[in-house]
């Protein structure tokens, strides 16, 4: 294996370890709700912590990565997620499993940045569109997983056995440690700076360096909380909310789930192609528009043949999208801050995005499915529009056109 096909594995192998870590909440939500005694609001509260912890770990290990290097990082990260996750089936109150999910979120929320930039650094300009879509997809097959193993686990041994499975990621982390090498990128990187060394300024400072770098930051920070919003809402409740409204079972809401995150997988391949041929710009005004019409006429599926064939349509354009951002936010910002820029951006999405649980949660519980699909809908015309505004040369970062 090449060292590109070891860097879109080890991503891929990462991002599925995490998805499936982030979907045991939602199919465990019930049962942790139920035995903690808890409202649905402090419920969605779990994912809004993790989501707070994925911020802080993206910008602590982007920096690190880096500095250090990206595969030595990545495996920290890796082992600090699996070590949160394994906790959380020990808690013994919902105090307990906020603190354990914080940990966990430090270590995914470093992971994703420095795969996406391992991913970059490898690939030619014009295939990062589809190996970013090929890590993507990782997430997916941990949806898949996590609903698999949701099934089998949860009716039998319940929702704290789920979590011990968290552990298994440990072993990945020292197969990547013994078997992928450094960035060639960051290396040279590396090197240039010892050959002409030169007073560096901070890693977050250079993401708000100019008035146009800043906008760039922002919008691309907007667009990734939408991003994150819009699947969190769809996939937190979704589940729960279709057992008791459409009267499925655990097993008949995880085979939407299958649904749901198959139509998302062929999304992101899609949309993967679409980057690399269309251009970013055509790709995402695509997706983001036919996302928002999606979600909204889905609040009007019914029976089990529109709610399985609705859900995935609305995984193809909403989650299809989440493939690009790996390289469209690496190609504003140079190899030395890269995984400090996509970790640090990405993740404010997570953490602010992740806030979405609780107001559909709220929506849900005082309005309606109709209501809540059209706050998601305005989400991603709100992303249409400012993905309008992001404006770089060709072949260049924002960083070198500012300057």
């Amino acid at each position: 294996m090449d060292y590109r096909k070891k860097t879109v594995a080890a991503s891929v192998a990462g991002l599925t370890l995490e998805g499936m870590d982030i979907m045991f909440i939602s199919f465990a939500m019930s049962m942790i709700i139920s035995e903690f005694h808890i409202d649905m609001a402090t419920g969605g509260l779990i994912s809004s912590i993790t989501n707070i912890g994925m911020l802080l770990g993206g910008i602590i290990f982007g920096i690190l990565a880096d500095k250090f290097g990206r595969v030595r990082i990545f495996t920290y990260t890796v082992i600090l997620f699996a070590i949160g996750t394994a906790l959380t089936g020990f808690a013994t109150n919902i105090e307990q499993v906020y603190i354990f999910r914080f940990i966990a979120g430090l270590g995914a929320g470093g992971e994703y940045g420095i795969g996406m930039a391992l991913v970059a650094e490898a690939w030619p300009k014009n295939k990062q569109g589809r190996a970013s879509s090929y890590v993507s997809v990782g997430a997916q097959y941990g949806v898949i997983l996590a609903a698999l193993l949701s099934a089998m686990i949860l009716p039998t041994l319940g929702w704290r056995a789920l979590f011990f499975v968290g552990v298994v990621p440990v072993i990945f982390a020292f197969i990547v440690r013994k078997n992928l090498d450094e960035s060639p990128e960051w290396l040279a990187a590396q090197k240039a700076k010892k050959d002409s060394p030169k007073e560096e300024k901070g890693k977050l400072v250079q993401l708000f360096e100019t008035p146009r770098v800043t906008m760039t930051t922002i919008g691309l920070a907007i667009m990734a909380t939408v991003q994150i919003a819009g699947y969190n809402g769809l996939m937190i409740w979704l589940p729960s909310m279709l057992q008791q409204s459409q009267g499925l079972s655990v097993s008949s809401s995880a085979l939407w789930t299958i649904s749901t995150a198959l139509g998302m997988i062929i999304g992101m391949l899609t949309f993967g192609q679409f980057m690399d041929r269309f251009g970013t710009k055509r790709a995402y005004g695509i997706f983001l528009l036919a996302s928002a019409c999606a979600v909204f006429l889905y609040s009007f599926a019914t029976g089990s043949v529109g709610v399985l064939v609705g859900g995935a349509i609305v995984g193809f354009f909403s989650n299809g999208m989440f493939a690009g951002y790996g390289a469209l936010i690496s190609s504003f910002y140079p190899v030395d801050i890269r995984s400090t820029a996509t970790n640090t951006i990405f993740n404010f999405g997570r953490a602010v995005g992740g806030l979405s649980p609780i107001l559909v949660g709220y929506l849900l519980q005082s309005y309606d499915m109709t209501v809540a699909m059209i706050y998601l809908a305005a989400l991603y015309c709100i992303s249409f529009v400012v993905m309008l505004t992001l404006k770089k040369r060709r072949g260049e970062s924002v960083v070198q056109a500012a300057a």
